[in-house]
């Protein structure tokens, strides 16, 4: 499935296909969604690469792996 990253919007909440959460979107960076570095374990910003998101749906964003996974493939913002 295609995502339209257009349907991604800023605060709106990522989490796992299991539900859990995962982060809140600050905004779309070209094939990638930049998370808000609050949820950071670290303190940084921390980017998601579009191909992990199985949908956008009920005002949230749908990884295609667990919340486990998903955070684990996280990567730093530049």
């Amino acid at each position: 499935m295609t995502i339209n990253k257009d349907q991604i919007k800023e605060h709106m909440e990522v989490v796992g296909s299991c539900g859990h959460h995962v982060g809140t979107v600050d905004h779309v960076d070209g094939e990638a969604i930049k998370l808000t570095k609050s949820d950071s374990t670290d303190g940084k910003h921390k980017m998601m690469s579009l191909s992990q998101v199985a949908k956008v749906e009920g005002g949230k964003v749908w990884a295609n792996e667990n919340h486990k996974a998903t955070i684990a493939k996280l990567r730093d913002a530049a």
